[in-house]
């Protein structure tokens, strides 16, 4: 089967695609021995894959992990200001998984892990539309700034999608959202006349937290998988 080169070098974990594209741009990335120029390139299963000279593996499959993201924990592999990441959490053999995704230093709850990188671009693109479910603590409610949110407003002239929002008790929300911008829940509430205090999100589309326990991970089962691969 034919795959595009820059798509096996981000599915085997050496970059992102567009890291891959510069690799090659810069004579980095041979195909059979034979250096390439383009990231429009093709390769067959059988082909030899190097980069600097070392040959590059394909995985096997693809997998899937939940992951329950403690609160002060930053998503990424490496902080400047040196604070505590998820991969200081992380048992060593899921550290070069990808996170799909990001949740803020103070939220806490349900993160993907994965090791294909085409699959974490495809969950985070905003066309996807796969909900997410966040339970939000608020310090006041205000059921008009509620509906505001509902409807989806424009804070500081980036526009938000309308929010599914259930009020569960006095100061304590359930809320879905299906973009996935940057704090979009914190910033929209804010807005609203309804801070957030604490967020913690409990699924991804057809994923859920569970009984996952703080700092734990688990594998995803192919079919659930697949319901998700589904709705891309």
């Amino acid at each position: 089967m034919k795959t595009r080169i820059a798509k096996f070098l981000s599915d085997a974990g050496i970059s992102s695609r567009r890291g891959a594209e510069n690799l090659i741009a810069a004579g980095r990335v041979t195909v059979n021995g034979q250096k390439i120029d383009t990231p429009v390139t093709f390769i067959n299963d059988g082909d030899e894959i190097a980069v600097d000279g070392v040959v590059v593996h394909a995985r096997a499959k693809t997998v899937l992990y939940a992951f329950h993201k403690p609160v002060g924990t930053m998503t990424t592999s490496h902080d400047p200001e040196h604070r505590k990441t998820i991969y200081d959490v992380l048992d060593e053999k899921y550290k070069n998984l990808k996170y799909v995704g990001r949740l803020d230093y103070n939220t806490s709850g349900l993160l993907l892990l994965t090791n294909d990188g085409d699959l974490s671009r495809r969950l985070t693109l905003p066309s996807s539309n796969i909900s997410r479910t966040y339970i939000a603590t608020v310090s006041r409610t205000d059921d008009n700034g509620l509906n505001r949110a509902r409807r989806g407003i424009t804070v500081h002239g980036i526009k938000y999608r309308p929010m599914q929002i259930d009020v569960i008790q006095k100061n304590t929300l359930r809320v879905t959202v299906t973009e996935g911008k940057k704090n979009e829940i914190r910033i929209v509430l804010r807005a609203c006349g309804c801070p957030v205090t604490k967020l913690h999100r409990i699924s991804f589309g057809p994923i859920s937290l569970g009984n996952l326990s703080v700092g734990k991970i688990r594998e995803i089962n192919q079919k659930t998988i697949d319901a998700l691969l589904k709705t891309l």
